[in-house]
């Protein structure tokens, strides 16, 4: 009997250090600060259209110069969504369909998202995606816009 609960004690024990790693985001093992660095590949495959907007300066939270905005990105197989910042645009990206690589500045292995997932990308992340696979991949973007001149991505 006491072999059997101390085993047990010692596995229980031993999960309890085990970070928990998500869905579609990095392990907590793997973050590390600039393990991906800035590349210049330029957007390929990729349609990008907004869907709505609301102007948040008109709005109780009256954030001028701000805007809340959906989007529906395709990305076709090989494509690819380009280096950029959301250090002024937080998002919430939910896939749709498809599944594709996400390559974060502060993740020191690729981070595969799946259709039904929801990204997050807060003010300390940078990164591109790249679709990896034979199928299109569709994404729905909810973002904060602030740069009027940051169109889409």
């Amino acid at each position: 009997m006491f072999k059997r609960t101390f085993l047990a004690t010692t596995l229980l024990a031993g999960f309890a250090f085990i970070a928990p790693a998500f869905a579609g985001e990095c392990p907590a093992d793997k973050m590390k600060a600039d393990a991906v660095k800035p590349v210049t590949l330029g957007a390929k495959g990729v349609t990008d259209k907004v869907l709505s907007t609301i102007d948040l300066s008109k709005e109780k939270v009256a954030l001028n110069g701000y805007m809340m905005r959906a989007r529906r990105l395709e990305v076709q197989p090989g494509g690819i969504v380009p280096w950029h910042s959301h250090a002024d645009r937080p998002a919430l990206i939910y896939v749709v369909a498809g599944e594709i690589v996400e390559n974060a500045s502060n993740c020191a292995v690729p981070i595969v998202h799946k259709a039904g997932e929801v990204a997050r990308e807060t003010h300390v992340t940078a990164h591109w995606w790249q679709n990896t696979g034979k199928v299109p991949v569709v994404l729905l973007a909810f973002d904060i816009q602030h740069d009027p001149n940051d169109k889409h991505m």
